[in-house]
């Protein structure tokens, strides 16, 4: 009985409330439910992780031309995740230790970004760029625009990299 309850389910010949009756009699729907909701959810993951790992490839690209354009001795450094961050910080005149703050919670982060946006402003002026911009990542603290926040962000530093300015 169960298995002919499927088989009318797959072959169409069910519908409305007679079909989730047969649903619910046929013994591998829910599994196979499960499973087309599984894959679902890994092609998701797998898109968002692509869309993160693009992100971070157009990123270190970008810090890294600014590093060789102002002259930086390790502008490679912009590829790995911890040095990237000291690499800014060496950029805009602070010593590369200050990356330890990450190791202090919540004090420790909020100096290491206040550190941050000086040294992005300091490098925006030193490639002719309004310092100004180092401030649009605060507006990721904002709900409503702090996708565009993030957007605009990786739209500055990519005119900083790649657009000299007179």
């Amino acid at each position: 009985m169960a298995f002919e309850a499927c088989e009318q389910l797959i072959s169409g010949e069910l519908s409305g409330e007679a079909a989730a009756e047969a649903l619910a009699q046929c013994p591998g729907a829910s599994f196979l439910a499960g499973g087309i909701l599984g894959i679902i959810i890994a092609l998701g993951l797998a898109i968002v992780l692509l869309f993160i790992l693009a992100i971070y490839i157009y990123e270190s690209i970008a810090r890294s031309t600014i590093a060789k354009k102002l002259k930086h001795k390790y502008p490679w450094l912009a590829w790995i995740p911890f040095a990237r961050t000291s690499l800014i910080l060496q950029l805009g005149g602070f010593h590369w230790a200050w990356i330890f703050l990450v190791l202090i919670p919540i004090l420790g982060w909020i100096a290491l970004a206040i550190l941050m946006i000086i040294a992005f402003w300091r490098v925006f002026e030193k490639r002719k760029y309004p310092g100004w911009l180092a401030l649009v990542p605060l507006l990721w603290f904002l709900p409503i625009i702090s996708g565009l926040a993030g957007i605009a962000f990786l739209v500055i530093i990519g005119f900083v990299a790649w657009k000299d300015r007179k």
